[in-house]
């Protein structure tokens, strides 16, 4: 039998409508926008000025404290300026305008494909080693938390990691990049799996991959069988799987406690396309500088997964799959069910934009809420064992307390409470209102 995680959870209409499609470079834009806040945590603080020439990799911002990160070129040219530009959360940030020349990389970045025989770019690394590697290079989750990575690398002392856990779940309707990512460059994520194996210090490491992705479990069960501690998990299609919480309990079968962290069952978890940037740091000495995403809509002409520099406005990633269509009512940066909509297509391509999709006008449109009816949908699916109604009852009051009280804050916001009600309440508004105004008072 397959293994899901054990509370709650949905199965939405798949739409991979990329699926079975090979990567394709997008060609690199004429100018790009890289924001200082693409990272949880403090913004990156620039130590670069109006005028500097820089590189493909070049450092241009520094982290400014241990939940930051680092920030590089992903283009070669001439900073035009910095100033605050709109993010994909709609609101003014800084940012670093590059105008882009000749594609001239860092001499330290190994550009041509490398020998990908385990164990021969690392052996000599301790742990500490590894982890400033990834730190310098900048890398963050690429799931969508963007979570700096050698942070979740550095547990408290007091919890000790005994596995590493792999999202290749991809449970979030219509995305693929993840799914193209493990066909074309499982040696390589395996490759930095062992990497990251070794800089957490543990000795098993399971790859969870939702089974509508047959090619993919049985191309890297194959590749695996050559590295030594690491498995492929096949998992019964199931969101919100990819969360961490929930994929420790399908693989592991351990339940995370209201308020921990995961390695406090013992497990790390980190996101498949995480785990390739870290291969591409240690192995190519390349930092995070570009990503691959996937462009995708019921009435997109060419729904695609791409190999994108950080900073390519969107309009550029919609333009190679065809153009906006015209009856396009929205753009989302993500999924259906986690992502959020974008203000236009100007905004730029972030460490964490996984997807974009075109949703058309007649499906864009919120259908009028009514009263709740108590069904019980919203707690029969909740992945958290939460009760969502009561959430939203709380916050049109504005009872913030006791919301907390509630374990508001437990929400994973994956939107499967919104999705089922019949009642077409926006449960999960209320708790994003709820969860901020009890962040303010802390």
């Amino acid at each position: 039998m397959l293994k899901t995680f054990r509370i709650g959870g949905i199965h939405a209409p798949e739409n991979k409508l990329s699926t079975g499609k090979k990567s394709v470079i997008l060609p690199i834009p004429e100018q790009v926008v890289i924001p200082m806040s693409q990272h949880a945590g403090k913004p990156a603080k620039p130590v670069v000025a109006k005028g500097d020439e820089v590189k493909v990799g070049t450092l241009i911002a520094e982290a400014t404290g241990f939940i930051s990160a680092n920030i590089h070129s992903s283009v070669s040219g001439v900073v035009a300026k910095i100033e605050d530009v709109v993010d994909a959360g709609g609101y003014k940030k800084p940012a670093i305008v590059i105008d882009v020349k000749d594609d001239v990389w860092e001499d330290t970045i190994v550009r041509e494909e490398t020998d990908l025989a385990p164990q021969t770019h690392y052996d000599s690394l301790s742990p500490q080693e590894i982890i400033e590697k990834i730190r310098q290079a900048g890398i963050t989750g690429l799931g969508g938390a963007m979570f700096p990575l050698h942070v979740k690398l550095m547990p408290p002392p007091e919890y000790k990691a005994e596995v590493l856990i792999i999202n290749g779940a991809e449970c979030e309707p219509y995305l693929t990049a993840d799914h193209v990512l493990m066909l074309e460059k499982g040696e390589e994520i395996l490759i930095g799996i062992q990497i990251l194996m070794k800089a957490c210090n543990v000795n098993r490491s399971c790859i969870g991959i939702e089974n509508n992705k047959k090619d993919a479990i049985d191309h890297l069960s194959k590749l695996a069988s050559n590295y030594i501690g690491i498995e492929i998990i096949p998992l019964k299609p199931r969101y919100p799987q990819g969360g961490e919480k929930q994929l420790i309990d399908a693989i592991i079968k351990r339940q995370v406690p209201s308020g921990a962290l995961p390695v406090s069952v013992g497990a790390i978890v980190l996101n498949i396309g995480t785990v390739f940037a870290v291969y591409e740091a240690i192995v190519k000495n390349k930092p995070l500088i570009e990503r691959i995403v996937t462009v995708t809509g019921n009435h997109l002409a060419h729904p695609c997964n791409l190999w994108v520099r950080i900073g390519t406005p969107i309009r550029h990633l919609i333009e190679q799959a065809g153009g906006m269509p015209d009856d396009t009512g929205k753009i989302v940066g993500g999924g259906p069910m986690m992502g959020r909509a974008l203000l236009d297509a100007a905004v730029p391509v972030t460490k964490g934009t996984s997807g974009i999709l075109l949703i058309p006008a007649s499906e864009s449109q919120r259908k009028p809420a009514r009263n709740c009816i108590r069904c019980s949908k919203c707690v029969n699916i909740c992945c958290m064992g939460l009760e969502p109604n009561r959430f939203m009852n709380a916050a049109e009051f504005k009872e913030w307390d006791l919301m907390k009280q509630q374990h508001v804050l437990d929400c994973i916001e994956c939107g499967s409470c919104s999705y089922i009600c019949p009642a077409n309440r926006p449960i999960l508004d209320y708790i994003k209102l709820g969860k901020s105004e009890i962040r303010k008072k802390a």
